[in-house]
């Protein structure tokens, strides 16, 4: 596990020693960050149960603002904290120890937004429904902010909320990987005003 490209290329990752993570494959997140393109420049960035930091880093290396981990083993937050030391993307990283849905609301209170959410949750324990829920009903998220979840394809999910509309889904063996979009006002609302 690396970073692919940008200002840390090339950067080995360390992971939580055990079954706890399951990091994205390199060749999945290549061709998750292809699909986002420049998309990925400037963003605010969410990387929640984030347990190596992968995604939230590759985001950072490609040109992102900031990165915001959340995941709530401990083990997994020092190999984040590892991780961002030794890419020298330290300055550009929030690490949260915590619960994502206690986290999620935080940042509601708080009014922080991003522009960018990363979400790769244990497989099949009903996280994904959880947190596009969430992320639907808080105001948390830019408009026209970007949602990437990485699930099982066990794992059903509603391609369409009050404000998050599946804009594309990607195959890969077992795994999924869906984007969403975040719209304040809809399409149905557009035309109701």
């Amino acid at each position: 596990m690396r970073i692919i490209t940008g200002i840390a290329k090339g950067f080995k990752l360390k992971a939580p020693k055990g079954l706890v993570t399951r990091p994205t494959a390199d060749r999945v997140k290549e061709s998750l960050f292809n699909i986002l393109g420049s998309d990925v420049y400037d963003a605010e960035v969410l990387d929640l149960f984030a347990g190596t930091g992968n995604l939230g880093l590759e985001a950072l290396s490609r040109g992102a603002t900031s990165a915001v981990f959340v995941d709530q083993d401990k083990d997994s937050m020092q190999v984040i904290k590892e991780n961002a030391i030794h890419t020298k993307l330290i300055e550009k990283a929030e690490i949260y120890k915590t619960d994502v849905f206690f986290a999620l609301n935080k940042f509601n209170i708080t009014k922080k937004n991003f522009d960018l959410v990363f979400c790769d949750p244990p497989y099949n324990k009903g996280f994904v429904e959880r947190v596009l829920e969430s992320l639907d009903k808080l105001s948390i998220m830019e408009d026209r902010g970007l949602i990437v979840i990485e699930h099982s394809r066990k794992d059903k999910i509603d391609a369409e909320w009050k404000h998050l509309r599946l804009i594309r889904s990607q195959r890969y063996g077992a795994t999924i990987i869906s984007f969403f979009v975040f719209e304040k006002l809809n399409s149905k609302q557009m035309e109701e005003l």
